[in-house]
This record gives C-alpha cells, sequence and structure tokens, in this order.
C-alpha cells in the first residue's frame, strides 16, 4: 500500500486553499521584525496595491535577512575606508574649504582630505 503526503497552502488572510500556481509566500521586514504570509494572487495583488505608494516613495536598501536597530548613530559599523565627517569638517574649516555642517561630505572634500592624510 502507498501513501501520499499533500502540503495545501492555505491564504493566510482568508483561510481559502491556494491552489498550485495561485499565490505565492511573501516575506516582508516591518520595524525591525521579520514577517511571512501566504497570499492567494487576488490577496497578493491586494497587497501590492496598498503597499505601491509606500514603495514608490520609499529608499532601496541591500538585502536583509533581518534588521539590526541602533539607537545611537555612532554605532553605525565603519569601512576601513570610512572617515570621521567630524575630522573632515574640521580640517576643511582650517583650511577655509567650504563645507556644510551637516549632511553628507561632497566626494571633492573626502578626495582632499583622503590625499592631505597620506
Amino acid at each position: 500500500m502507498a501513501q501520499r503526503t499533500v502540503i495545501q497552502l492555505s491564504d493566510d488572510l482568508d483561510g481559502k486553499p491556494i491552489v498550485d500556481g495561485d499565490g505565492e509566500t511573501v516575506e516582508f521586514t516591518y520595524r525591525g521584525q521579520s514577517y511571512k504570509i501566504d497570499l492567494s494572487n487576488k490577496n497578493l495583488e491586494a497587497l501590492d496595491n496598498l503597499l505601491a505608494k509606500y514603495i514608490d516613495a520609499a529608499r532601496k536598501t541591500g538585502a536583509s535577512s533581518g534588521s539590526t536597530k541602533r539607537r545611537n548613530p555612532s554605532e553605525r559599523p565603519r569601512s576601513g575606508d570610512d572617515v570621521d565627517p567630524k575630522a573632515v569638517r574640521a580640517w576643511a574649516e582650517e583650511r577655509g574649504v567650504k563645507v556644510n555642517s551637516r549632511g553628507r561630505l561632497s566626494a571633492d572634500v573626502l578626495e582632499q582630505f583622503k590625499a592631505a592624510q597620506s
């Protein structure tokens, strides 16, 4: 006698069975928490439509296997090529190089700073 095991996905929103090829599992992260939800094509389309304006306005980030919250911006990881913005601003001020007091440093100023450090 043979046995056959069948796994039937059901839509997590309405509980209806998802027929093969008529839906998918969606993974997403919101406020640092990862989620998975199985949706039929109908409910998947509704989710896509609901999120469209937020996705259009959002910035893309690299693929993530989760999110790590940092409470203090100074705790951000630094690569070996990264420089301390405060040091760059102080260096630029001493030399009369125009630089904003806040925000991203221009590539030109960073290049000048790195060249002066060599």
